[in-house]
């Protein structure tokens, strides 16, 4: 038997705001989550600015903080967005006798999260206290006992990327399906893709999915920046995520956790729980090019892009909005744009499209479950989400991309698309839910 998909329940821990009305309402008023660097000292790398979350306290959401005191910061934000979305879809949460009626075994979770910060105090001063400058080499034992001084056993367990899922079933009792993919920037699309997949087949009733991450530490800003993924327009943090413009120069870091409540219709009427959209289809592939370029042809992107209509049984005509990955480099955008006119042809210039990347920041694992849930509102009140600093156009890119404002539009179907380092690409079909 094939269930319908639906969603009853969205978190999100971001660097708008530490909720979905937040969150919802910096997107509608041109808010920007980018600001100079707190989380380290930045002050000699290329990019000294990104898009943190900031005086976020989780004891907010959860009342057993002792249980997660060893949480990293993504495990930390996906407690939250998860306590948030548990409760909108009815789902008890902190106890050992659930009263909500549901299988703990047939309740899993599928999570697109990343690897915690690396302990890059404590590796570095090791690397210092380890060197033996007589002998002019490392002297190991020196190396490993100023590691062990500074760092503890449960810190680098928490940087497993598994670990934000392991908290997730503390907090909910879950004892279902779990598991967890890292397909970098695609992560939390591709995981909410094939969690729904369990729903959809009866491998489970309801799957906690989405995604967490945090990168913004030394290691992970180096990375991008070696890459030249990341803007450097450090005079100007909040206008430096420019998706689609002819002056962008790489996207703006963020961190944070979104998580949405899948489960089969029959699940939802069951329990009496709002239904807040239906997930029709998911598509996915891979680029087999290379590690950080997308195809110059957009195949990977068309060929996901492609298999989520069929699998929705949707045609072009029936897609209102795109929520595109727009991450504001050079190459993202445009290949994205020649994928979009790939698959919707005549039509692509007359469908919306937009990044709320340009606001919140790029989230990593986290960006593509945080981008599902601004579909969810633009569905539930009809009002596209803008592409930020969209000021001078790339005459190259000739789409609609709903510039520098929110926009009103009948939206009952959309498209939510993630692509990301490796060649990955996963596409989500989104509806306004109808009996």
């Amino acid at each position: 038997m094939r269930h319908r998909v639906v969603i009853t329940g969205m978190g999100i821990v971001c660097p708008l705001g530490h909720d979905v009305p937040t969150m919802w309402n910096g997107l509608m008023t041109g808010q920007s989550g980018a600001a100079p660097t707190t989380l380290f000292d930045a002050s000699t790398f290329p990019t000294t600015f990104d898009a943190e979350v900031k005086k976020y306290d989780p004891a907010r959401f959860i009342k057993n903080m002792h249980l997660h005191k060893n949480g990293n910061r993504g495990s930390l934000f996906a407690l939250g967005a998860c306590a948030q979305a548990c409760r909108q879809a009815g789902i008890d949460i902190e106890t050992d006798a659930p009263a909500d009626g549901i299988d703990r075994t047939r309740l899993g979770i599928y999570l697109g999260a990343g690897e915690g910060p690396a302990v890059t105090d404590a590796f570095f001063n090791a690397i210092i206290n380890g060197w033996d400058s007589e002998n002019h080499r490392m002297n190991w034992t020196q190396w490993t006992e100023a590691f062990l001084s500074r760092t503890a056993p449960m810190l680098e367990l928490e940087q497993e990327p598994n670990m934000p899922s392991a908290h997730v079933a503390l907090l909910t009792s879950a004892r279902g399906i779990t598991r967890n993919c890292l397909t970098a920037c695609a992560a939390s699309t591709q995981a909410t893709g094939e969690a729904a997949m369990l729903v959809r087949h009866g491998k489970a009733d309801i799957m906690i999915t989405g995604g967490a991450h945090s990168m913004i530490h030394p290691l992970g800003v180096t990375g991008f920046n070696r890459l030249t993924a990341l803007s450097t327009r450090n005079d100007s943090p909040t206008t430096a995520s420019r998706p689609f413009s002819a002056s962008r120069d790489g996207f703006v870091l963020g961190e944070g956790a979104a998580i949405v409540i899948l489960e089969t219709l029959e699940s939802a009427k069951r329990r009496g729980v709002p239904i807040l959209a239906e997930l029709t289809g998911f598509g996915s592939s891979n680029d087999a090019f290379r590690v950080t370029d997308m195809h110059e042809e957009a195949r990977g992107a068309v060929q996901a892009m492609r298999a989520a209509l069929k699998d929705a049984g949707a045609a072009i005509d029936d897609i209102d909005y795109v929520s595109t990955h727009g991450t504001s480099t050079a190459e993202n955008d445009s290949i994205e744009t020649r994928a979009i006119k790939t698959v919707f042809g005549d039509r692509a210039k007359n469908v919306p499209v937009s990044s709320p990347k340009s606001q919140f920041g790029h989230l990593i694992g986290a960006t593509g479950c945080a981008e599902l849930i601004t579909c969810i509102k633009a569905i539930e009140e009809n009002i596209l989400p803008m592409t930020m600093n969209l000021n001078d156009p790339d005459p190259a890119l000739d789409l609609d991309y709903v510039p520098n404002k929110p926009r009103k539009a009948k939206v009952d179907t959309v498209m939510s698309e993630s692509f990301g380092f490796g060649g990955q690409n996963n596409v989500l079909i989104l509806r306004r839910f109808t009996e």
